[in-house]
């Protein structure tokens, strides 16, 4: 059963929404098909608000901006960082580097970060695992998010 925080948009074929524990969560790694709107689309499914895709399952994720990405933001990838060789992030429509304390804290955990546009990072994400490679990425949301959801 896929859990889903209220103020998320998860829906697809066969699948029951939820009051969650913690987070949305999609249980394997998956390519992202589309992005924009506020939102992504990934296995079938639709999410509004960014998202953390890690070797442990695709999650919803609470930054919006890069000044949210912190530490603590990002304390799910860094608990993985032994099954990751790339930390790829998305911070939005351009690049932006995510601040050196943040940068230090990866590198601490073993973790290499490129930070680039969503896009660019949900292409490279998408080849790199399809290539199988340990990858993971932290997605920033872009676009307008519809005021029907």
């Amino acid at each position: 059963m896929l859990k889903v925080r209220p103020q998320l948009s998860l829906s697809g074929p066969g699948m029951t929404m939820t009051k969650p524990e913690k987070s949305a969560c999609f249980p394997d790694p998956a390519p992202i098909d589309a992005y924009g709107d506020g939102g992504f689309r990934f296995a079938g499914m639709s999410h509004i608000g960014s998202l953390l895709c890690l070797p442990t399952g695709i999650y919803a994720w609470d930054a919006a901006r890069v000044d949210d990405i912190t530490r603590s933001s990002l304390e799910s990838v860094i608990k993985t960082a032994g099954k990751i060789d790339i930390l790829l992030i998305g911070t939005g429509a351009t690049q932006v580097f995510i601040r050196m304390p943040v940068v230090a804290t990866l590198k601490d955990a073993g973790l290499h970060a490129e930070c680039m546009s969503t896009g660019a990072a949900a292409r490279t994400y998408n080849v790199l695992l399809a290539e199988k490679r340990a990858v993971a990425a932290a997605l920033i949301a872009v676009g307008e998010r519809p005021l029907d959801q």
